[in-house]
């Protein structure tokens, strides 16, 4: 027996396709699939109905109300879904009064129209965009133009309510309900084509340097009863596409779904089935992992180490930043001693975070519900990968992303370096993922920490400026090398632990620290907003937030080489000798010769007057004579004309260019 897909008004029966749309039938279909029915339709919607990603080079302006078809049929004449050529029932009515939201107010009257296949019972309806329309729900349809309005609007920081309440108030026309017309605006990104690729122009897709940071005010609420634990079985994998997947399919189904009934896509935050997004270039396969339970199971002592002590750390960092008033109330809350000074009552917390229990009543106060949005992005500030956390955060989530790259970059910069370089040693000791010298730049000699802790040390890495004539096995395809490094972008001294950080300090160029402090300067603007939304809905959102970001750093980078990346990686050479202990020359008693070496980044140095004067006179000779001599060695005009050429040289030449 057919299950019954729709609900009938009475005397309701198909009508043939008439050639005047004025003739239409005045009886009305109002259908209301469930089950597998609905569940056919939302993949129908998803694989064909896809609107390109360039719309916004198409539709330049808003539709004119007398442009707007007063009848939408779906233009589908045959099911899809049926073996040979079976032709659909005749246009139906649904509704006639549709509203189309426009930019400059809100056009009442439309009529829109479904198919139906008699055979397997499947509804087809309207969700073309070529007439500038986007179709949520048969009732509420927006213009595309609007639709990238209110892009614009959320990438400066505008939240959909807002842009709702605006329009409302411009036009002096009620627009439909603020919830139906946020879930629309959701409905027309989850059918852009976003390929969502997050990956640099610059960089590729496989960067040797990676900043790892959190964005832990971008959360939901999620009681933690509410997390189921995975089963017996789950070991960590979770098919990545396809939960992504799924949370587009939820969007879709809310536009066939009457307002209160129960979305089939909806996902419940729990351990087995929530994955981080990865590039699907980056990745190793679709299948990454996802081990944020093990935060809870974890017996080992080692463990409790590298789960523990780097987050009562990170506690300890963002206690420090908050006010004394919410202090006292963080220590009231949590039954400790409220008098004294700042530093007192930050002492009895501390002490307090020993416990497990304790630990994770601070970190609800502090951090907020969920345990905030992982992000790794290259030295230009694209995104690379995001985990939306259910706990506090930990070095095993960047770990997950990082054992699930087909690429490990080279240099790994964290706040918690430390934490990060062991935790991921311990899980896989049989490839030490940081080495050598357990992530450090160097070994933990007397003589190498009393010079890191001076700021004196120097340590070279000229695979980071031209790849490796002799690869190393494993290595990353843009270095060549398989050293792993896990630096600090600062050093915290008033946490450390261990004197052996001193050898992962490094100092980050300010274009670099800028393009991290940017992105998360923009995600807490966005947070009032994201943080009222369900767990599903936040995790949609903000990816497509972000790959729109990362969309329009593409156009600048590529504006700014419209030849394309001459590398596969960030910037000239030079940005990564300095960020990685070479020092601009900036007058003869800050010369260090032994740090001067005949590389590219050297040679890219401004030339001095005197510099250019004698190497104009030395190209000006037109025969290949002598030219000048260093120590016994005689340098000739091919060789200054032939230096930029990948070839050997001799490094008296190239050290005479410094």
């Amino acid at each position: 027996m057919e299950r019954q897909l729709f609900t009938t008004l009475p005397q309701a029966e198909a009508v043939s396709e008439p050639s005047q749309h004025e003739d239409m039938s005045d009886q009305q279909w109002e259908y209301l699939p469930k089950g597998e029915g609905l569940k056919q339709m939302v993949q129908y919607i998803y694989h064909n109905k896809k609107l390109p990603e360039t719309l916004s080079d198409v539709f330049t302006e808003d539709v004119k109300e007398e442009d707007i078809p007063k009848h939408l049929i779906p233009e589908e004449e045959f099911c899809s879904q049926c073996p040979g050529p079976v032709r659909l029932s005749g246009p139906v009515l649904v509704t006639r009064n549709a509203k189309v939201a426009m930019l400059t107010g809100v056009v009442t009257g439309i009529s829109t129209y479904c198919k139906k296949c008699s055979n397997c019972g499947m509804f087809y309806r309207y969700q073309d965009w070529m007439h500038g329309l986007h179709n949520f729900n048969d009732q509420l349809l927006l213009t595309v133009f609007l639709c990238i309005f209110i892009r614009n609007s959320v990438q400066a920081h505008v939240s959909v309510g807002r842009v709702h309440s605006i329009l409302q108030r411009t036009s002096h026309v009620p627009y439909p309900k603020e919830s139906e017309f946020f879930h629309a605006y959701l409905h027309f990104e989850a059918l852009t084509h976003h390929d969502y690729n997050f990956s640099c122009l610059k960089c590729g897709h496989h960067p040797p340097v990676v900043v790892m940071d959190l964005h832990r005010k971008g959360v939901f609420s999620v009681p933690v009863s509410d997390i189921s634990e995975p089963h017996e079985t789950y070991n960590g994998e979770v098919n990545s596409e396809d939960f992504w997947e799924t949370l587009t399919m939820e969007r879709i189904a809310a536009g066939l779904l009457k307002t209160g009934d129960r979305n089939p896509y909806n996902i419940k935050p729990n351990f087995e089935y929530w994955a981080p997004w990865i590039g699907r270039y980056t990745r190793k396969a679709p299948i990454v992992l996802n081990t944020e339970w093990q935060k809870v199971q974890s017996t080992s002592a080692q463990d409790l180490i590298t789960e523990m002590d780097i987050t009562e750390e990170r506690l300890s960092d963002e206690l420090m930043k908050l006010k004394v008033a919410d202090i006292r109330k963080l220590c009231k809350a949590c039954g400790v001693g409220t008098q004294g000074s700042k530093t007192d009552l930050l002492s009895r917390l501390r002490r307090e975070m020993q416990t497990r229990t304790a630990h994770d009543k601070i970190f609800q106060k502090v951090w907020g519900a969920s345990g905030g949005w992982a992000v790794i992005l290259c030295p230009c500030g694209v995104v690379y990968s995001v985990k939306c956390l259910i706990r506090a955060e930990s070095p095993r989530d960047f770990s997950d992303m990082l054992f699930s790259w087909k690429h490990m970059p080279n240099i790994c910069i964290y706040d918690f370096a430390r934490g990060l370089a062991t935790h991921a040693n311990v899980r896989r000791p049989e490839a030490m993922p940081f080495a050598p010298f357990e992530g450090r730049l160097a070994e933990d000699t007397e003589e190498n920490l009393r010079a890191a802790l001076s700021g004196t040390l120097t340590v070279g890495l000229p695979w980071l400026i031209e790849k490796k004539l002799d690869e190393d096995v494993s290595c990353h395809p843009v270095t060549g090398s398989s050293d792993h490094y896990a630096l600090y972008d600062k050093f915290h001294e008033s946490n450390s632990k261990d004197v052996r950080d001193s050898l992962r300090k490094i100092q980050l160029v300010p274009e670099l620290a800028g393009s991290v402090n940017t992105l998360f300067s923009g995600m807490r603007k966005n947070n009032y907003f994201l943080n009222m939304m369900s767990p599903t809905t936040h995790m949609f959102f903000v990816r497509n937030i972000l790959h729109i970001q990362n969309e329009e750093k593409k156009q600048i980078n590529a504006d700014k080489n419209p030849k394309g990346p001459l590398k596969n990686y960030c910037e000239p050479p030079k940005r990564f000798a300095w960020t990685f202990g070479y020092k601009e020359n900036r007058g003869p008693e800050r010369t260090r010769l032994h740090m001067i070496k005949p590389a590219k980044a050297c040679w890219g140095k401004p030339l001095t007057r005197s510099q250019r004067k004698l190497v104009t006179q030395a190209l000006s000779v037109n025969t290949d004579d002598e030219v000048a001599y260093v120590g016994s060695t005689v340098i000739k005009q091919k060789d200054f004309t032939t230096l930029t050429e990948l070839s050997e040289v001799e490094g008296s030449i190239a050290l005479s260019q410094v």
